[in-house]
């Protein structure tokens, strides 16, 4: 287990804003060092802000791009690898035309763009501003590896430390934990011998790490004087077998993941989360990033995984469909139809989920992908099922989507 981000929340309106960003800064920096000391490893430090249109309520793409600039310069001069400036809102269309330039003009900054929300409902505008994100972004590099830094966000709540979905509400300053932890869920599932056996090691193992991880926390907001908004704890991979959400999931007895039997054990794997105690914030769900994952990524270059697929599982879970290769031709219709799903199963069922689809310039479906890059496996380019909507789904609404009663 590791800690793949200590995510800090700010408010750059604030009067006290950057005073309370050095404070930020030496929090990160103690909390590195107490975590390292209890022998969990600190991979990165991020910032997020409020969402950028409360900072820049234009539509003049040359000022929010300064601004953009400014903040992440701020943030790596304060030592946060990462900068999220939050969502794109559909109360302001026009913030989505300020995504592209913004993503053009820094490395570190991510952002995202919601569709939709329980009370705004899914917004089909929304939808389609973010499939033309997608498939624009998609062209800023040879490798297609832009949109790896924005995501459309369906049903977040703020204070989530994964990026691109992470984003801040509210003046005072805030720290949560995203947590890498895949690995325990392979541990206690391959030496269990009964599913009560397998379920009980692992909330076990989640509460004793809650344990330790919080009490650091705890300590951090006293002396620091910023709130701790929780950990997430969604099981999220590592490109080798030892850390494979696919591979826990595989070791309930799953052939390949894929296969009729994944659901049920996607389900199995994210109540037993569920029933784990700790304070919690963002998806604390199954993270399912197809690059992120060994297993996954070949199951999807076999064949067994599908598109459709992880969107079934997304109904038992978060977060949602996460690093997916697709053909670089994929049209915004097309990418815009698959969003519409995401939305509706995140409102439908009142979870968060995300939808970080990723287009290969060049590629096809079956194409070997490839990235230099620590946290990518070796896969393939998955096919993209999908045709332009038409007729009333085709239209600019939004559509009104209530949580199924029991939810």
């Amino acid at each position: 287990m590791k800690i793949r981000s200590i995510t800090c929340f700010f408010d750059p309106r604030s009067a006290e804003a950057y005073a309370g960003l050095d404070k930020l800064a030496r929090l990160v920096e103690e909390g590195k060092s107490l975590f390292n000391q209890s022998g969990v490893d600190v991979q990165s430090t991020r910032l997020a802000t409020v969402p950028f249109p409360l900072l820049y309520p234009t539509e003049e793409p040359e000022g929010a791009v300064r601004l953009a600039q400014t903040l992440e310069a701020d943030a790596h001069e304060r030592g946060f690898g990462y900068l999220s400036l939050g969502h794109a809102m559909p109360g302001r269309m026009g913030s989505y035309d300020l995504i592209v330039p913004i993503l053009q003009s820094t490395r570190d900054t991510f952002l995202g763009g919601m569709v939709g929300t329980p009370q705004g409902g899914l917004s089909l505008a929304a939808a389609r501003a973010c499939a033309r994100i997608i498939t624009q972004a998609a062209q800023l590099t040879p490798d297609g590896f832009t949109n790896l830094r924005f995501g459309a966000l369906a049903n977040l709540n703020p204070h989530g430390p994964f990026l691109p979905g992470a984003y801040h509400a509210g003046e005072r300053p805030a720290f949560a934990l995203a947590v890498e932890c895949a690995d325990l869920a392979v541990s206690a599932l391959r030496k269990a011998e009964s599913l009560a056996a397998a379920r009980q090691k692992l909330v076990t193992a989640l509460e004793d790490a809650a344990t330790v991880l919080t009490a650091r926390a705890v300590h951090l907001s006293q002396k620091y004087g910023v709130d701790f908004k929780g950990i997430d704890f969604s099981l999220a991979p590592y490109p080798q077998d030892w850390c494979s959400l696919g591979g826990a999931l595989e070791a309930l007895g799953v052939p390949a993941l894929g296969l009729l039997g994944s659901a049920g054990a996607a389900a199995f794997l994210a109540d037993t989360l569920d029933r784990g105690r700790w304070l919690r914030t963002g998806f604390n769900g199954l993270m399912l990033p197809v690059l992120e994952d060994s297993v996954l990524a070949l199951r999807a270059a076999e064949g067994t995984l599908s598109l459709k697929d992880l969107l079934i599982y997304a109904t038992m879970c978060g977060a949602g469909l996460d690093t997916i290769p697709l053909p670089g031709d994929a049209s915004p219709e097309q990418i815009y139809s698959v969003l519409v799903d995401v939305a509706a199963i995140a409102l439908r069922l009142n979870k968060p989920l995300i939808a970080r689809l990723m287009p290969m310039p060049g590629k096809q479906a079956g194409d070997t992908v490839e990235f230099d890059f620590e946290f990518f496996a070796r896969g393939r380019v998955m096919a993209l099922p999908a045709q332009p909507l038409h007729g009333m789904l085709a239209g600019e609404e939004s559509i009104s989507i209530r949580p199924r009663g029991g939810f």
